[in-house]
């Protein structure tokens, strides 16, 4: 049974796995059941491409998270890997930085959303680092995405550019919500 330490890191799971079709994401209902006495979230829904049904059933750690956009607790996730967080930090990051290029000043702070998701994304990379260790062990990667993204740039995985990638996305987050504060 997979252990999720909160519906927001079951969502990114769901989302990050792909139908055997190969399509991405699918409209999902949820459910509670009491199996054994411990709650299970089960989530199901018809993949649009291809008819087929997806059940993802998930039983919650002990590990209660911080209010979203935090995925989970101090401990690291038991279901995604520190580079397929990183690839969603890249990926929302990217996404709102256009969104800043294009967007007047008023409209930063609603983007702002976006750039906190990211800094929780890239939060959980660094609870993938030991204590006393200078990067995330290459062990630690086991999902397909999560081991292309340590190949592509073993470096991105080091404490020093995550402490640094953080610090960016702090300063943006920060000014997005000081330029929008000006604006409204």
């Amino acid at each position: 049974m997979l252990i999720a330490r909160s519906a927001q890191e079951a969502h990114l799971y769901m989302d990050l796995r792909a139908c055997a079709c190969g399509a991405a994401g699918f409209d999902r209902q949820h459910r509670l059941e009491e199996r054994d006495g411990a709650l299970v979230s089960v989530y199901e829904g018809v993949c649009a491409a291809c008819g087929t049904t997806r059940v993802f059933e998930f039983t919650l750690s002990d590990d209660r998270p911080q209010e979203p956009p935090a995925f989970g607790g101090a401990e690291p996730s038991r279901i995604l890997d520190p580079g397929e967080f990183l690839w969603v930090a890249d990926q929302v990051s990217t996404e709102s930085g256009l969104r800043l290029l294009s967007a007047p000043l008023a409209d930063h702070r609603a983007i702002g959303a976006a750039t906190a998701y990211a800094i929780a994304a890239l939060e959980e990379v660094a609870k993938f680092l030991p204590e006393h260790a200078d990067r995330v062990p290459e062990d630690r990667f086991t999902s397909r995405l999560g081991q292309e993204m340590y190949a592509k740039d073993p470096t991105r995985f080091t404490r020093q550019d995550i402490t640094a990638a953080l610090e960016l996305k702090r300063r943006i987050a920060a000014g997005t919500r000081q330029f929008g504060s000006q604006q409204g």
